[in-house]
């Protein structure tokens, strides 16, 4: 079932094309990760997508119940969006803005809705407190909760771990592949994050240079080294060490992690074929 499909788009800033003539479709439940090279188009995408800034041609077309109305957005985050002067539950309450339209107030079910998205991230204990006054990864946990208000269809994020450390970082994947699975939220990501993009997400759509793209599933994606037909030898170079390795990354390592990697249970029943616990190669 598609919930949204890029129709042949281009996006240009200064009559030079970022993006251009991209096509993909993304179904409901989809996990899919952008990844790639600065200055690839990556963040003009979702603005596209959004609305946020102008196609220069093609068509973003919305199904299955999804919009720009009800899709959750979580920017890149600037100095006056960290330092913002509001309380934990006001930030979340105003992931309703667009369903709340001319009303002077917020509804009674807009309220319950932002607590109930509060503790589902575990903020609620932090409602009162100041936003400004959080941690890194506390404030992407209070945005995910306003993205939730707007939406239980599809998250759009945007680097959304750039300046965690690796506690925050880690948890914030947690909480997001957790929407993901538990509610079927589909997520589109731009992230420089490779691993962790292998690790969670079932697409990966890779913008290079020179307007070509990778677009499809993370097996194929580590299988064909990120490259389709129209990709240019040079642009698959580029590419991160983890699909282009001489020993490209197999679907059983996929499952079971890395071949030097090494199991954490004692008991170890989990069958890496390279693991310490069971005796080397299957």
């Amino acid at each position: 079932m598609s919930q949204l499909i890029c129709k042949n788009i281009s996006i240009a800033y200064e009559k030079e094309n970022v993006v251009d003539n991209l096509s993909i479709t993304v179904e409901k439940g989809d996990y899919v990760s952008i990844i790639g090279e600065n200055g690839t188009g990556k963040s003009s995408l979702l603005k596209g997508i959004l609305g946020l800034v102008a196609l220069k041609n093609g068509q973003v077309i919305f199904d299955e119940g999804c919009s720009r109305k009800n899709i959750g957005y979580l920017s890149q985050q600037n100095p006056m969006q960290k330092d913002f002067p509001a309380s934990v539950y006001e930030v979340v309450l105003s992931g309703c803005l667009k369903s709340k339209g001319l009303r002077p107030f917020y509804s009674k079910r807009e309220k319950q809705l932002a607590m109930e998205n509060l503790k589902k991230l575990g903020m609620d204990g932090l409602k009162k407190s100041c936003y400004a006054d959080l941690s890194g990864g506390q404030k992407q946990r209070v945005l995910l909760a306003r993205a939730l208000c707007a939406t239980d269809r599809m998250i759009i994020l945007d680097e959304p771990v750039t300046g965690l450390d690796p506690v925050a970082t880690a948890d914030m994947y947690h909480l997001v592949n957790k929407l993901n699975k538990d509610l079927g939220i589909t997520i589109i990501m731009v992230t420089h994050d490779i691993d962790n993009a292998l690790k969670y997400s079932n697409k990966i759509l890779h913008l290079h240079k020179k307007n070509k793209y990778y677009y499809g599933p993370k097996e194929d994606y580590l299988i064909h080294g990120g490259c389709t037909e129209d990709c240019c030898a040079s642009d698959v170079s580029e590419l991160p060490k983890t699909a282009l390795d001489e020993e490209r990354i197999t679907p059983e390592e996929l499952k079971y992690g890395p071949a030097d990697s090494e199991c954490n249970n004692p008991t170890c029943q989990c069958h890496h074929h390279m693991c310490n616990k069971s005796g080397g190669d299957r």
